[in-house]
């Protein structure tokens, strides 16, 4: 990501002038929502989280802007600034790719001309949301932290939900290669990092268990989907009611209307990230000018528009002139390699919002899965229950309709339309189990081939490999699979301690790479070689119990990212000495305990973690930049 944002800024110098102040778009007024009355009430239990409560399903999203505006205003305004192209000016150079990304797939367009067409009740709980926000930064002027951002409106909520949408499934990863002037890679970036391009960052754990597997007859539904404490991807929880019917308690992203993945008095659902080949390259044939490609026998234009990115660098704003090439395939980038078209799941699409809106208000099977046959999701796996018992597994994307015939795990010829797909498959050819015989479904970021215990999987053969299915396998998904499995007759209290479970398979990618270590020749090296030895006393688990636990936590995570990229795991010896080297710079010794290696940090808060990189009990990114050299 840095080398993009050089690529991106690289030429400021060259432009930057003395006491130069310019963004083209701070004198833009964004028009606010039509003026209407609302009401809602806001009441917070004891954990702080808001309960809603309005006469409309309007009014909540009303209520609930307020709420969240209290709560995290700023994250916020950095979430309304990338609707509008301007995260540069908020966020500085690491806003640049998303500005740049806001331009090239020109979701701003996508979001304009879609938002009048928008069902009226979902464009009344856009716009009832947009003036919850235009009142708080009203009464709390000092909290606004850039001009021109308010008022904001329902076609900015609209963009907020097109833009974001694609990078769930790897879509920066793509772009990303691509303006630092690489070759796009092998195959689909969405498939080498299935978790994401900080695979340690990231990952998310669901559970539905029917009344049949669980001991007190009654059906539960876990939902453990990770994201990061703070951002624009971070989860905010509140409960949301109206006397239209709209009785939904989860959780929500700045910048939403309403709750997206939790349950109602009928139903509930979460979400896991999935990463399904879901982009396509192209690479395109130009002329001598490169001003047109060769389509099907034609030399088409290649449209290009200049853009430019406002980035705030300390007291100045700078413009970045940029230019974004699209042809019938979809946004182009031309680096050094050649010109690349990408086509991507819910490429021009705007149905998320209305799908997400739709699966709150759904009562029952039917209506929830004539929600999800919307096609507004690009992708994340769903974990469903209801209160009759039923638990379903939707390996849920939009799957292009790819033609046979074509490698589409490579880059495409750009000058041929027959695999250009035009469209994404319909529901009813999304991989999915429902009311599996083995009495519970799962995923943690895993291929769907696991998903409901022996007996009750998907057959390979039942999914066409045009959907692109990914095929590997975290410890989570193992362990899930072997406690699940193990269990016929669960308690809640067996089923918090599945939730919190902290060990490592060794079934899993930990298990080769342990007996690698341990295989290895340290004779000449007697620190590794006591290193070695205490890892032969792991009892596999990251608790914080045993003296092992955090040089394996260390050594682990050092070989984490790659299996997470499919690449090949690092040479043993460097990572032992890399592990062994930090512990002793930091701890002075080989044993530190595990709980005052890793700890959690916000504020004033400081408090001891366990678990591990890859376990149920997950503990994501190591920060190394503390003064007291912990994690």
């Amino acid at each position: 990501m840095r080398r993009w944002v050089v690529w991106l800024v690289g030429g400021v110098a060259g432009i930057a002038v003395g006491g130069l102040v310019w963004e083209p778009l701070t004198a833009t007024r964004h028009e606010a929502p039509p003026p209407r009355a609302y009401d809602a009430q806001i009441v917070r239990d004891s954990f702080g989280v808001p309960h809603i409560m309005g006469k409309t399903d309007a009014d909540a999203s009303y209520g609930l802007a307020w709420a969240h505006s209290q709560d995290d205003f700023g994250t916020i305004q950095e979430v309304i600034a990338m609707t509008r192209g301007r995260a540069g000016m908020l966020l500085g150079k690491k806003g640049a790719p998303v500005d740049f990304a806001y331009q090239l797939l020109g979701v701003r367009a996508t979001a304009e001309r879609d938002y009048p067409t928008l069902p009226a009740d979902v464009r009344a709980a856009a716009d009832a949301y947009a003036a919850g926000l235009n009142l708080y930064a009203e009464k709390h002027p000092e909290e606004v932290r850039l001009s021109g951002l308010f008022p904001t409106n329902g076609t900015d909520v609209l963009t907020g939900f097109v833009l974001r949408a694609p990078f769930f499934y790897g879509l920066d990863t793509v772009l990303g290669a691509l303006a630092e002037d690489k070759s796009p890679p092998a195959e689909s970036a969405a498939r080498m990092t299935p978790i994401g391009p900080d695979a340690d960052q990231n990952g998310s754990n669901a559970f539905a268990l029917s009344p049949k597997r669980m001991a007190d007859g009654k059906t539960w539904l876990i939902s453990n989907s990770h994201q990061p404490y703070e951002g624009s991807v971070a989860w905010y929880e509140a409960v949301m009611h109206s006397g239209e019917g709209l009785d939904m308690a989860g959780a929500l992203f700045p910048g939403s209307p309403f709750v997206l993945l939790g349950h109602n008095k009928s139903l509930g659902w979460t979400n896991t990230v999935n990463r399904p080949d879901l982009i396509d390259v192209y690479k395109l044939v130009l002329d001598e000018s490169g001003d047109r490609y060769r389509y099907d026998g034609k030399w088409l234009p290649l449209v290009s528009k200049r853009v430019w990115l406002p980035i705030k660098f300390g007291p100045f704003a700078l413009p970045v002139p940029k230019t974004v090439y699209r042809s019938v395939h979809g946004p182009v980038i031309v680096n050094g390699q050649g010109a690349f078209a990408v086509r991507y799941a819910g490429i021009d699409s705007s149905k998320a919002l209305e799908q997400y809106y739709r699966n709150t208000k759904a009562t029952d099977w039917d209506s929830w899965t004539k929600s999800m046959a919307l096609g507004g999701i690009p992708a994340t796996n769903f974990i469903y229950a209801d209160k009759t018992g039923r638990i379903a597994y939707i390996y849920n994307a939009l799957f292009p309709d790819r033609a046979p015939g074509w490698d589409y795990t490579g880059v495409l010829p750009g000058e041929v339309s027959a695999n250009v797909w035009k469209g994404a498959v319909g529901f009813d050819r999304f991989p999915k189990i429902v009311s599996p015989a083995s009495g519970f479904v799962f995923n943690a970021n895993n291929t769907p081939f696991y998903a409901a215990g022996p007996g009750s999987e998907l057959k390979r053969e039942a999914v066409s490999p045009l959907l692109g299915p990914e095929l590997g396998m975290t410890n989570r998904a193992w362990r899930s699979l072997e406690l699940l499995s193990a269990d016929r007759s669960i308690t809640p209290d067996e089923l918090m301690a599945i939730k919190f479970d902290a060990q490592y398979s060794k079934a899993s990618f930990v298990g080769g790479w342990m007996a690698q270590i341990a295989a290895a020749d340290f004779s000449k090296e007697p620190d590794l070689a006591a290193a070695q030895k205490l890892l032969s006393t792991w009892d596999w688990t990251s608790d914080g119990i045993g003296a092992a636990d955090a040089i394996a936590e260390r050594v682990l995570r050092i070989a984490y990212i790659n299996f997470h990229r499919r690449q090949p795991l690092p040479e043993v010896r460097e990572a032992m000495r890399t592990a062994v080297d930090d512990m002793m710079k930091r701890f002075g010794k080989i044993d530190p305990p595990l709980l005052e290696v890793q700890r959690l940090r916000m504020g004033t808060v400081d408090v001891a973690m366990d678990g591990g990189a890859d376990t149920l009990r997950a503990t994501s990114i190591w920060d190394p930049d503390q003064k007291d050299g912990k994690y």
